[in-house]
């Protein structure tokens, strides 16, 4: 049996974060990413804490958490920082989801020892070429654009997401930024990194701009390994809702993640 959840607010940058604890064992902090809340990662958040004391949250704009009037990179790494250093001194396992996980790197490169470990999960990848080019704009507008209506769906549950249609391109645009650099970031960081990623991220359709999408996450991780050889990496049969669909593989990965860094200080 687990702990039962407590619940409490960090307030950063004048917007209201709600904050989930409960589990026991190590600290562990998850991070959902762009579009997804606590809520949405509800059967992942208790299978971990049957081993973790895990804190979750919601990001601005996300769930529970108050709208903002900036939805950019730092913004979000902002909150994630400010719900960290809620946690006092325990140096936390950092589990991240797309957004989430470059979020947890960016982190950890900039607090050096601040963080036991970070578990990646389909996100931080230093992909050699960009995924959205000039000729791509068109598409993820729309894309956007259809993902505003089905937000709309969630309006005043634990699941809405407040950010625009504008708001997701911009911040897609950003990351592509972000991640351009994202191996320097990798280069400052001491401590274990688990990436578990998706064999499909862009999904399972045959169009050749899909597979090469597919094609260039993996290698991706594998410019990553060349780089940092000691990362080490689990690829699951999903898309990028992994953390929804397969949490029970994702549990237990990261279970076995703890598990290699408790033998390795034996």
């Amino acid at each position: 049996m687990t702990t039962k959840a407590s619940r409490f607010e960090v307030h950063h940058d004048g917007v209201t974060i709600p904050v989930s604890r409960g589990g026991r064992g190590q600290p562990l902090v998850l991070c959902p990413g762009l579009l997804t809340t606590q809520a949405d990662l509800h059967e992942l958040i208790d299978l971990l804490r049957r081993d973790f004391d895990v804190v979750t949250f919601d990001l601005r704009g996300h769930g529970l958490s108050s709208p903002a009037d900036r939805y950019t990179f730092e913004a979000f790494l902002g909150d994630l920082g400010a719900v960290v250093t809620a946690l006092g001194h325990r140096s936390p396992l950092l589990v991240g989801h797309s957004l989430g996980a470059d979020l947890a790197v960016h982190y950890a490169a900039a607090h050096p020892g601040a963080v036991a470990g970070l578990v990646l999960v389909d996100g931080a990848n230093p992909v050699p070429e960009p995924f959205v080019t000039d000729a791509d704009l068109p598409d993820f507008r729309a894309m956007a654009e259809e993902l505003q209506h089905e937000l709309k769906r969630a309006k005043d549950t634990p699941h809405q997401v407040l950010l625009t249609a504008q708001d997701f391109l911009d911040l897609n645009l950003e990351i592509e930024v972000v991640r351009s650099g994202i191996l320097d970031r990798y280069r400052e960081i001491d401590r274990p990194i688990h990436m578990i990623m998706s064999t499909a991220m862009a999904g399972n359709s045959s169009d050749a701009r899909t597979r090469w999408r597919n094609q260039n996450w993996r290698a991706g991780i594998e410019r990553l390994v060349r780089e940092r050889p000691h990362v080490a990496t689990s690829w699951l049969d999903a898309d990028h809702r992994l953390v929804v669909t397969h949490a029970p593989e994702i549990a237990r990965l990261v279970h076995d993640t703890r598990t290699a860094r408790t033998l390795d200080r034996c």
